[in-house]
């Protein structure tokens, strides 16, 4: 739908905002808080990370000040939009005791003043994109449902951004996930930075919805300059990956893999803290938390976030069936990158790089996978020899 593009001014950015509000949208966007780069609920422009940039690596994070107004020229922040449509607690029911009896209620919020649906999601990477892909798959595309999600994404208009200031842990070209959005958005923006034409977004529609939002807002159809420009950005961040993660033949390594000595090794240097899991946009395991209070007249039941390297997440019948941390990374970075192709048909990593960023002992999932490749090509001439 490129021939009906369009570019939009800050004025432009602000309209979009103001005009989707008016349509009942709760707008959830990016903004700088605590030393991070966060999302949250926005009103206006304002909002948005003015000339913040970020600085990301293995076991490092920082923000740092551009040299110019970009509003977007950051790469993935501390969270996707997971927290949004599959948020970490979510209350399940409540119960009360009433004379001789109870009552139970079903509540569908997690906390009060969360931000209701509808959402208008503005600023989602394209890595961030396809999780959501991954979760309409997972949560939302098998006979069970999961209906909080659901209520959740119905409705739920996306802005998609192209990145064009990857980190120094992004991989998202390795996994055919960026840095441009392809597909599942409403509207997409580019943002453009140049001497020429100045500080400016080109808009396109990606649904008859985002087309019916672009038509409200003020902006010039988009030439063949203001396309080349937008491509040239996403070309550039294209070459400026951090990572690099070899895909091909990777689920079979993994199985290969199975009782590498590498996990071992990888296991003298895992905390098992669960930072990976708890930041990575495509992780949905969960558990069940119920909590009285010291009457006893009151109950709640909370569906919370879990991690398949936590040891009680996979106690079964009086223990644990990973009683390892080298045990729990080999589940978890083999369900990532290989059994979840056979259990979904398509990969649980989208190349956002927050699992390496945010592990504070600097594992690298990318790093690993290489490790494990070349110990199993080492291992296969050892074999044949014997």
């Amino acid at each position: 739908m490129t021939g009906d593009a369009r570019v939009l001014d800050l004025d432009g950015l602000q309209v979009l905002v103001d005009v989707l509000r008016e349509r009942g949208y709760t707008v959830i966007a990016p903004t700088v808080r605590d030393g991070a780069i966060v999302t949250t609920e926005i009103t206006g422009i304002d909002d948005l990370p003015r000339g913040w940039g970020d600085e990301q690596d293995a076991g490092h994070y920082r923000l740092r000040r551009r040299d110019d107004d970009a509003l977007f020229g950051f790469a993935s922040g501390a969270q996707s939009v997971k927290p949004v449509l599959f948020p970490a607690s979510t209350l399940l029911w409540r119960g009360s005791r009433a004379g001789e009896g109870f009552t139970v209620e079903t509540d569908d919020t997690t906390r009060p003043g969360d931000p209701r649906p509808p959402y208008a999601l503005l600023g989602v990477r394209s890595c961030d994109l396809a999780a959501i892909g991954v979760h309409d798959r997972v949560l939302a595309g098998r006979v069970a449902v999961d209906t909080d999600y659901v209520r959740r994404r119905q409705e739920c208009f996306v802005v998609a951004v192209t990145c064009g200031s990857p980190a120094g842990t992004c991989f998202c070209v390795s996994m055919g996930t960026g840095p441009r959005p392809e597909a599942g958005y409403d509207l997409a923006l580019t943002e453009i930075l140049d001497d020429g034409a100045g500080h400016r977004f080109l808009a396109e529609p990606g649904s008859e919805r985002g087309a019916d939002v672009l038509d409200a807002l003020p902006g010039a159809p988009a030439g063949a300059d203001d396309l080349a420009a937008a491509d040239r950005v996403a070309a550039d961040a294209a070459d400026r990956m951090g990572r690099v993660l070899e895909t091909d033949g990777l689920r079979d390594v993994l199985y290969a893999s199975a009782e590498s000595p590498r996990w071992d090794e990888v296991a003298t240097r895992c905390l098992a803290c669960t930072n990976c899991t708890l930041v990575c946009p495509t992780c949905f395991c969960t558990s069940v938390d119920d909590v009285t209070d010291l009457t006893g007249a009151a109950r709640e039941r909370h569906r919370v976030w879990d991690s398949c390297f936590s040891a009680d997440y996979s106690y079964l019948h009086g223990g644990s069936v990973r009683a390892s941390t080298a045990a729990r990374y080999r589940q978890w970075m083999t369900h990532k990158l290989a059994s979840w192709i056979d259990q979904f048909g398509m990969s649980g990593c989208v190349g956002c790089g927050r699992c390496i960023t945010w592990c504070p002992a600097a594992i690298d999932i990318t790093a690993e996978a290489a490790a494990l490749r070349a110990d199993l090509a080492d291992s296969i001439p050892a074999r044949e020899e014997a």
